[in-house]
């Protein structure tokens, strides 16, 4: 292989490793939003006052950052209206109402299993969009991903089955869908920060009109909380919701989706679950069975080889 060859092979695959890792980053900052919110959830806050105040504070935190890094140049924003659009009504909004309207019927794990089956249905689209079949390696990823899925949900005994809770939990899978689509696709005038900061915005409006409609009841509590084993003050669970679990969580995601393409980046994020019992477990005291452990080394055999899969090339 020649000189120039190996240059450009190198070229290629350092920004994908380290699409990698951004990705990995966002799914362990992603799973630990389950840990604040159950802090606040237990102190007397419904989730869609926890989730609106999420949203809304993080886009007051990037606010700032995003104008600086517009620099007067709203003309980028308004042509590209539709990502943002689609990102925060889809991506941000829907697929956080639609998974609580799933947890309203269905226990916790069957509503987590349903969102995640979003990697699935980008599979799927991109077979229907393409025309050609999955290979051996993505099919085999993703049948090891999705079982490895529902040993870490630990699905085992009695659970609640509702017909239209599945129906909003395959809602909140295809919200998620779209947020890898439109998160994926390259677009040198919409920097990953402003399509943030924007998709959040209009998520938290829509937060806010459900709330104001009474289909999302919104209440809230402002004393100390339980987190991680002592007592702390409502903010501080709450300013780590918004800051880790949101801020660097989507910003990532989305450098991530850029880097890797929609169906590798969503099966990267079927780690946040894995994150989410391991942050569970350390700020919680949430020990995470065996067969939890078993499905999280399941995800990540998936997840390789998916990534193989796309390394090989068309």
């Amino acid at each position: 292989m020649s000189t120039q060859t190996t240059r450009r092979v190198h070229g290629a695959t350092h920004p994908a490793a380290t699409g990698v890792w951004i990705a990995l980053f966002s799914s362990a900052v992603f799973g630990i939003s389950g840990s604040f919110a159950t802090s606040l959830l237990e102190a007397g806050w419904s989730s869609g006052a926890a989730v609106a105040s999420r949203m809304f504070g993080a886009f007051l935190v990037l606010l700032w950052p995003a104008l600086l890094v517009l620099r007067g140049r709203w003309g980028s924003v308004l042509a590209n209206w539709k990502p943002i659009a689609l990102f925060g009504l889809f991506g941000v909004g829907i697929c956080q109402f639609a998974y609580f309207q799933a947890v309203g019927r269905l226990s916790v794990g069957v509503a987590l299993l349903l969102e995640y089956l979003a990697p699935v249905l980008i599979v799927l689209a991109l077979w229907a969009h393409t025309r050609r079949t999955p290979r051996v390696l993505t099919i085999a990823g993703t049948l090891l991903s999705l079982g490895g899925l529902v040993l870490v949900l630990d699905l085992t005994g009695p659970q609640r089955v509702d017909p239209i809770g599945v129906l909003w939990g395959l809602g909140a899978a295809v919200g998620l869908a779209v947020y890898f689509f439109v998160t994926a696709k390259a677009n040198d005038s919409l920097p990953p920060l402003v399509l943030a900061t924007g998709g959040l915005l209009v998520g938290a409006v829509l937060m806010l009109l459900l709330g104001a409609t009474r289909l999302l009841p919104f209440t809230a509590t402002f004393g100390a909380v339980g987190f991680a084993g002592f007592e702390t003050p409502w903010w501080v669970a709450l300013a780590g919701l918004i800051i880790l679990a949101t801020v660097l969580a989507y910003v990532s995601g989305i450098m991530a989706a850029r880097s890797l393409g929609s169906k590798v980046a969503s099966f990267i994020s079927l780690t946040e679950v894995l994150f989410a019992v391991l942050w569970a477990w350390l700020l919680l005291g949430q020990l995470p069975a065996p067969i939890q452990l078993l499905g999280g080394v399941a995800i990540v055999g998936g997840v390789l080889l998916v990534r193989a899969d796309e390394l090989k090339g068309p």
